[in-house]
């Protein structure tokens, strides 16, 4: 039985007000099934792993390719999505809310805006503009029915600024603009953590880990609301692919695809 993106968004919600739960990241419909198959109450979509599957880098695809991927991978589980949607596909706010208003209508649960320019130069948006972008999508998902949850992030830590006070003052005001989840990727330690939880309570806090990491009860302890692991399942992925056929092309051997996932319960899992 299919279940309405109203019903999935109810969902996503209750997995907000208490405890921590695991939101992985798949790349593609096929490992969006898997993760609802393996009985995850939740997933969210990941720029850099999709970009991948479609032979592009990170923060090289177009919103018409985004929103037709949040579209199928929506539609494929009966779970909630959260949409990883950059930076909104926009500068301006105005454009950030026209933009919000059609990932809305794909579907997913939840999505999140981040404020990083792409400029080395000038790597984030000024306070004040990055800070309007939050409202316009906020208005935007308002306008839509109020449903989606919004997540503003700060990639501060990602873009060689790893100032807390800067992250918390930023968080902080993106919770006031209307953000529903605060989200610091690049943030690691114990301190770090705690103090961004503190900050923005009582709303919730999304945390990165991308390889070894706290567990999640140690992240719950710290209060930390959801896990996320960006393209990390992508990067295994491609891990595996590129050593098969690194094998195949320098070696002429084939012992690598031993190791694949058996294709009868790959069958089996998506009969």
């Amino acid at each position: 039985m299919t279940v309405s993106p109203k019903d999935k968004r109810a969902a996503f919600r209750s997995l907000h007000q208490g405890g921590c739960f695991v939101l992985p990241n798949p790349f593609d419909v096929g490992s969006a099934k898997a993760l609802a198959h393996l009985g995850f109450k939740a997933i969210a979509s990941t720029s850099a792993g999709f970009a991948w599957s479609i032979g592009k880098a990170d923060n090289k695809v177009d919103v018409d390719e985004v929103l037709h991927h949040l579209s199928a991978i929506s539609a494929a589980v009966d779970i909630p999505v959260n949409a990883d949607f950059e930076g909104g596909f926009a500068h301006e706010p105005e454009g950030v809310a026209a933009n919000v208003t059609r990932a809305v209508a794909t579907g997913v649960a939840g999505l999140s805006i981040e404020d990083s320019t792409g400029d080395k130069a000038k790597p984030l948006y000024e306070r004040n503009v990055a800070v309007a972008r939050i409202q316009a999508a906020r208005q935007a998902i308002d306008s839509a029915g109020g449903d989606v949850l919004l997540t503003g992030r700060c990639e501060a830590f990602l873009w060689g600024q790893p100032d807390l006070a800067l992250v918390i003052d930023r968080l902080t005001a993106y919770a006031e603009a209307g953000a529903d989840c605060l989200y610091a990727p690049g943030i690691k330690t114990r301190e770090e953590i705690s103090a961004v939880v503190k900050a923005v309570a009582p709303k919730p806090v999304n945390l990165l880990i991308g390889a070894s990491g706290l567990s999640l009860q140690q992240a719950e302890e710290l209060g930390v609301r959801r896990i996320s692991v960006g393209g990390s399942l992508a990067r295994m992925a491609w891990a595996g692919v590129m050593r098969a056929a690194r094998e195949m092309a320098e070696q002429g051997t084939f012992t690598e695809l031993a190791s694949g996932y058996p294709g009868g319960d790959l069958n089996k899992m998506f009969s």
